[in-house]
């Protein structure tokens, strides 16, 4: 039976947190981390000199916040966090440039090509 339990316990792992010890401080990470994302919004279009509104980026912000929703696993939601962070970073110190500001604006769900030339301009952005 000893040997059964050295197993298990081999086999099972603790882990330690990322940054969050649990969902609370995650959310309340995340919600920050919204909020900072939404003050820059009028200096990224401002600086960037985007052709897109306040409200557009404000919708684009939303939605890829909305896109992780359903992740539970505090760990990969502290690590999300974290990229979030090092986004936001790169924004407001000009790291990017417009057409990295503007990938985020790509349409999500394409159609993928069926001829040739299609699939050629596709291959090519």
């Amino acid at each position: 039976m000893s040997a059964a339990r050295q197993a298990i316990q081999v086999g099972t792992k603790n882990v330690r947190p990322v940054l969050s010890t649990n969902p609370t401080e995650a959310r309340r990470r995340v919600l920050n981390l919204y909020k900072a994302w939404y003050r820059q919004i009028p200096y990224i279009v401002k600086d960037f000199d985007i052709p897109k509104s306040e409200d557009n980026c404000r919708a684009k912000l939303k939605e890829l916040f909305m896109a992780n929703k359903g992740v539970t696993d505090i760990r990969v939601i502290d690590m999300l966090v974290i990229k979030g962070q090092m986004e936001l970073e790169e924004s407001v110190k000009m790291w990017k440039q417009k057409g990295h500001i503007m990938t985020y604006f790509k349409p999500t769900i394409e159609p993928k090509p069926q001829d040739f030339l299609s699939k050629f301009f596709n291959s090519n952005e």
